[in-house]
């Protein structure tokens, strides 16, 4: 919860069995916010864990041109059934109106990772010894850095820096960015609330990567921005890509989750 809330609405998935991996910043006040986060991962997780059973959650052996990824249509389609729900929830009971969440995800398949983003939680890759953020905003002052009304650096000061343009939850359809990257051994992830985002940058992201084991720095990105005002609930997730065995295909190994309230 960090040094200024009173509660905490963010909610994880750390699943190593389906290589899935989600971070939902809930807004919509302490009943909304928390209950909005919770259903969208645990909603992305059945549905993940369904498309599993039914033996769809496998690397295509090849597409045609034009021919839509299947793991890309299974993404989205569960998070647009999340938004749904979230959305039909909120429908139904007053003190849940105007209810909704972040939701940014890591879907590994074979040696691929498949991503799906929805708010301003963020992704970030770790490669080579250096860090770089993977998924973009979807904030209004992500929309004025982009359109080149503000820098990049005035946006870090902005008070307008909380409020995003997309979510899961707060309009009865949404559209995910969706992505698929080539994973490679050693690639480390991190998925975090802006708890975390809005204390650091990814070249310092990077450098607390370089300097520590990875079983560490969950702890150490939260202890940061505690250190830094601790404005916001905190989320964060390590995820660690390693060969089980020389020649294997790569896998994830490991998946490292914090989230906890810091001393008063």
């Amino acid at each position: 919860m960090g040094r200024k809330r009173h509660h905490n609405e963010d909610s994880l998935l750390c699943n190593n069995e389906l290589a899935l991996f989600a971070v939902a910043d809930g807004m919509g006040g302490h009943l909304g916010g928390e209950r909005a986060s919770r259903m969208a991962v645990e909603i992305l997780e059945r549905e993940i864990e369904k498309a599993r059973s039914e033996g769809l959650l496998v690397a295509p052996r090849g597409l045609a041109a034009g021919e839509p990824h299947p793991i890309r249509t299974l993404l989205r389609r569960a998070v647009v059934e999340a938004d749904r729900n979230i959305y039909e929830a909120a429908m139904q009971n007053p003190a849940l109106a105007g209810m909704g969440t972040t939701l940014t995800v890591l879907l590994f398949v074979g040696n691929q990772l498949h991503m799906g983003h929805v708010g301003d939680s963020r992704a970030y890759l770790y490669r080579d010894g250096r860090a770089r953020q993977l998924t973009e905003d979807h904030s209004w002052i992500q929309e004025q850095v982009r359109a080149g009304l503000i820098s990049a650096e005035e946006a870090k000061e902005s008070r307008f820096r909380n409020i995003i343009t997309r979510s899961v939850g707060f309009e009865p359809s949404v559209e995910p960015d969706l992505s698929v990257m080539g994973v490679q051994t050693g690639d480390c992830f991190v998925v975090c609330s802006d708890g975390l985002s809005n204390y650091m940058s990814a070249d310092e992201l990077g450098q607390v990567l370089t300097g520590h084991f990875y079983r560490d720095v969950a702890n150490v990105f939260i202890d940061l921005a505690n250190d830094r005002g601790g404005d916001d609930n905190i989320t964060c997730l390590v995820v660690y890509a390693g060969n089980e065995k020389p020649g294997a295909k790569t896998a994830v190994r490991t998946a490292r989750k914090v989230t906890r309230q810091a001393a008063k």
